[in-house]
């Protein structure tokens, strides 16, 4: 805030953490073998699934970018 870069820092910072939470949640789709024909055949077990996965990812994404 002192020399007027704490914006541009937290702007890098929101933009490293979206970029891994959208690479981590689609690396971990695919291990788990979440597809959309699970969506299309089982809407409730994807969604659930969807939400470990997100509830995973942003622990994950928190710890190695927002709290390091």
């Amino acid at each position: 805030m002192i020399n007027g870069t704490l914006y541009s820092h937290l702007a890098e910072i929101n933009t490293q953490a979206e970029e891994m939470f959208s690479e981590l949640v689609n690396q971990m789709k695919t291990a788990e073998g979440i597809t959309e024909q699970l969506k299309a055949e089982n809407q409730m077990e994807w969604v659930c699934r969807m939400q470990n996965i997100e509830a995973r990812v942003r622990e994950v994404v928190c710890n190695e970018v927002i709290y390091m």
